[in-house]
This record gives structure tokens, sequence and C-alpha cells, in this order.
């Protein structure tokens, strides 16, 4: 594994997923953070996007499976988001840290957070 990271932080947007039926009927927020580990030493010396991880695409990809699909659990709306992340082969591992901003839990004013970390099955 390379020791380089891209960091994107602050992917958001509305989803319905949840166990609780009202989730997937009323929704609420999500946001997403990533770490994904790429070699980094080839751009760095070219200045060529082709070279690295174009994140741009994954963004928008990431914010609308938040929005149009719906699973029961967080854990497997964030392992679905790795995937999409490792779809890229420059990436050789994603960290994944999915919070669910307004959890629909009585008298709790926090927020819940999974954080999965997956490896690319070329090199698992």
């Amino acid at each position: 594994m390379t020791p380089d990271c891209i960091h994107i932080n602050g992917i958001r947007a509305y989803g319905y997923t949840g166990f609780i039926p009202e989730e997937q009927v009323l929704g609420q927020w999500y946001n997403v953070d990533l770490t994904a580990w790429v070699d980094l030493s080839n751009p760095g010396h070219s200045d060529r996007l082709g070279d690295t991880y174009d994140y741009t695409t994954h963004i928008h990809d990431i914010q609308q499976l938040i929005r149009t699909e719906k699973f029961f659990l967080i854990e497997r709306l964030a392992d679905a988001i790795a995937q999409i992340v490792l779809s890229s082969a420059q990436v050789s591992q994603v960290r994944v840290q999915l919070t669910k901003l307004t959890p629909p839990i009585p008298d709790f004013d926090g927020t819940v957070m999974v954080d999965i970390t997956r490896q690319s099955q070329a090199i698992a």
C-alpha cells in the first residue's frame, strides 16, 4: 500500500437509508469524508490529471447514490460508497467515514458515524 493519500471531506447529500420506515420516506442528511490511497509520485512529476485519481466524478456518483438508493443500514451505504471509489484503478485502498447528521433517536442531538476501510481486490 502506498503511503500517499487524497482526502475528500464534506460530501453531503440528502438520502433515504435507514431501518426505521420514516427514514426511507422522509430522509435525512448524510456527510461523507473519504481518504483514497493513491500513488502520487507519477502525477507529482507529470502534472497530468490522467496520472492520478480524478475524484470529481466520484463526488457526483456518491451524492447520486445517497439520493437514490435505499438501504436499511448505513454500513451497507458506506460499503457501496467504498466500491465506487475502488472502481478507479489508481485507488488501492479507501477509508469511508459516513455520518448520519440527524439520526431519529429520541433525546439524542448527536450524530452517528460508521468508519470503514476497504482495499482494492487487485491487492487484497
